[in-house]
């Protein structure tokens, strides 16, 4: 009698994200009856060293179709995992990656084996009949489950929105709340008043919302964006429960030789005084991408001057990479990675690199893309991998808010602890 755990069907279609392009979706099918679905989100501020995108190129779809990419899962993926145990995740992803054989995913394209390596994930998890953050955990093997803090990205700058601000996210991170679902209503509540006092300033226009659902109002300034989203929380009444972070994304000011920042030229001396002198102003906890995805000696900087407070997080730098993370654990660049999935490919080389990042005592924040989709999965890895960090996007737009609703159900069905305890109120 054939395995409930055999993978009967593969399929691939092309969908569309929440930018409105096209990106892969893939469905597996096992024997046991078990069903599995995944959508592969895409970046936009990128990082040189990410795992390749695959896209058709031409004219439909402004060349941004990835019907090559379905075509590979569909003809090329499809008949060599068919009749495999959807158990075996590692199992799986090596197949993936010997037949992609490249180092970076450029023959099959990282969409297309992203899509399979997840959906292998949720039909196993389908097929036990186990909730997806309980197999993914099993996966994993890290004995313990925590509800990630939310980082909500309530304001927009850089490549996500239309306005002068360089920094590319400003998010809020309700680390003083009890419970995952205190933390989510913190942050609404902030964001909506953030709304009111953008209107009241700048008139409706300023809350027009960028990619990732955060406002992008007119302004000019690092210092005046904080500003005012300190007087929400402020209006809140959450000082001491909601602490900042910002996501520089500074590759995409860096000139190759300055940074352009606030309308003045900054050299990575200057620059590392600016985040200095932000820390000692703002209740700042984290600070993602502070200089350009090359320069490891600038970030270990920052990181030797300020690291004992603030979480100095590397996206652009490491791309989910284990080969860039060592590079970094070596210079002591950073004490955080943002992780992923799309950035590496697979699901497998996700956990090596968290496990790498935890076994060096450097924290994991799970991370969305500014191109997502309705899928929620990262929600269940944020839980299942115990990093205690999500960033997911702003309290507003589906594709975001659905992986607060998923966490919300994951906590009413669940004790685990939530994970804002972790850090220290100052």
């Amino acid at each position: 009698m054939l395995d409930r755990y055999e993978i009967t069907s593969v399929k691939a279609r092309q969908v569309l994200d929440s930018r409105g392009n096209p990106t892969v979706e893939c469905e597996i099918r096992t024997r046991g009856g078990g069903f599995g679905r995944a959508i592969v989100p895409s970046g936009k501020s990128t990082g040189k060293h990410e795992a390749v995108e695959l896209r058709d190129g031409g004219l439909d779809w402004n060349g941004k179709g990835v019907s090559k990419a379905v075509k590979n899962v569909n003809d090329v993926i499809a008949p060599k995992i068919v009749g495999t145990d959807c158990r075996n995740q590692e199992a799986l992803d090596y197949t993936l990656i010997a037949l992609d054989g490249t180092p970076n995913k450029a023959k099959l394209g990282a969409n297309a084996v992203l899509s399979v390596s997840l959906a292998n994930a949720v039909a196993a998890a389908s097929t036990k009949d186990t909730p997806l953050y309980y197999h993914l955990n099993a996966l994993f093997g890290k004995p313990e489950m925590t509800l990630p803090v939310p980082f909500f990205n309530i304001l927009n700058g850089g490549e996500h929105a239309g306005n002068k601000l360089a920094i590319q996210e400003f998010m809020i991170a309700p680390i003083g709340a009890k419970t995952f679902s205190e933390a989510l209503k913190m942050g609404a509540e902030v964001y909506h008043e953030l709304r009111n006092i953008l209107i009241e300033r700048y008139g409706r226009g300023a809350v027009n919302v960028g990619d990732e659902g955060g406002f992008a109002p007119p302004l000019k300034k690092t210092r005046d964006a904080l500003d005012v989203i300190m007087e929400a929380i402020h209006r809140q009444g959450y000082e001491s429960e909601i602490r900042l972070s910002i996501d520089v994304a500074a590759s995409t000011f860096w000139t190759g030789k300055y940074y352009k920042i606030d309308g003045k030229r900054m050299k990575s001396e200057r620059l590392l005084k600016f985040y200095t002198d932000l820390i000692e102003e703002y209740p700042i906890i984290n600070i993602e991408d502070p200089f350009h995805e090359e320069d490891f000696d600038s970030f270990a900087m920052l990181t030797e001057r300020v690291g004992k407070d603030v979480q100095i997080t590397g996206d652009d730098l490491f791309v989910t990479n284990p080969r860039r993370i060592e590079q970094g654990i070596v210079k002591k660049s950073a004490n955080a990675i943002l992780l992923k999935l799309n950035q590496i490919g697979t699901l497998t080389e996700a956990f090596q690199a968290a496990r790498l990042a935890y076994d060096n005592d450097w924290y994991v924040m799970v991370s969305h893309r500014s191109g997502d989709t309705e899928d929620p999965f990262i929600a269940d890895l944020a839980v299942a991998i115990s990093c205690g960090e999500i960033k997911a996007g702003a309290p507003a737009r589906g594709e975001r808010t659905a992986k607060y609703n998923r966490l919300l159900r994951i906590e009413e069905e669940t004790e685990f602890s939530y994970a804002g305890k972790r850090w220290v109120l100052k």
